[in-house]
C-alpha cells in the first residue's frame, strides 16, 4: 500500500490557508470551498450546523472516508462564479493530500486527518485579504454573515484546541518541497 498523509488546515476566512496549502508541496489540495452550497440550498444565518454552507457530511463521504481506507476519492467541485456544481474531481490515495478551508477540521470530521493546523491571523488582516480577494463589494457578506459564522465556529468547537500545529498567518510561509528518495 502507497504511504498516504491526510492534513487538515483550518483557519478563518483569509488566514493564510490556501496559500500554506499551496506551498506544502502536496500530491493533492482539496479546497473546502470546492464543497459550498448553492444559493437555492443554503442554510439561514444562525442555523443549527454551524458552518453547515460548507458541506462537511459530502466532504467526509467523498473525500475523507474514501482515504481513510486508502480509496480513491471522487467529488463534484462548486463554481462559485456559476453558483452550480461543477465537474468532478478525482484524489488518488497516495502521498500528502492537503483539505483546506474553514470549518474543515471541525469535530465530526477531525478523527479523519493524521496531521491538523490551525492558521491564526488578526481579524483586520484577513477582511482585508478577502476584500483584496473578493472585492468591495463582498464587505457586508464578509462582515454580515462569513465571519459572524466564524465566531461561532470558534465558540463551539475550539479548532486551534486540537490543532497539531499551529501556523501564524503574518509569518513568511517558506516553500516546501517533498523529500527525495
Amino acid at each position: 500500500m502507497t504511504a498516504l498523509v491526510v492534513v487538515g488546515i483550518d483557519g478563518l476566512g483569509g488566514a493564510g490557508k490556501s496559500t500554506l496549502a499551496r506551498r506544502l508541496g502536496a500530491d493533492a489540495v482539496v479546497e473546502f470551498d470546492d464543497f459550498y452550497r448553492p444559493s437555492a440550498t443554503r442554510l439561514p444565518p444562525g442555523d443549527p450546523d454551524i458552518g453547515g454552507n460548507f458541506e462537511w457530511r459530502r466532504l467526509r463521504d467523498q473525500v475523507l472516508l474514501p482515504l481513510s481506507r486508502h480509496e480513491e476519492a471522487r467529488y463534484q467541485r462548486y463554481d462559485w462564479g456559476a453558483d452550480a456544481m461543477a465537474e468532478w474531481r478525482t484524489v488518488v490515495p497516495r502521498g500528502l493530500v492537503v483539505i483546506e478551508g474553514n470549518y474543515s477540521t471541525r469535530a465530526e470530521l477531525r478523527e479523519l486527518y493524521d496531521l491538523r493546523i490551525w492558521v491564526e491571523t488578526p481579524r483586520e488582516v484577513r477582511l482585508a485579504r478577502g476584500l483584496e480577494r473578493g472585492g468591495i463589494d463582498t464587505r457586508e457578506r464578509w462582515l454580515e454573515e462569513w465571519m459572524p459564522e466564524e465566531e461561532r465556529y470558534l465558540a463551539a468547537q475550539e479548532p486551534w484546541r486540537f490543532a497539531d500545529l499551529i501556523v501564524d498567518g503574518l509569518a513568511p510561509i517558506p516553500s516546501c518541497s517533498p523529500r527525495g528518495p
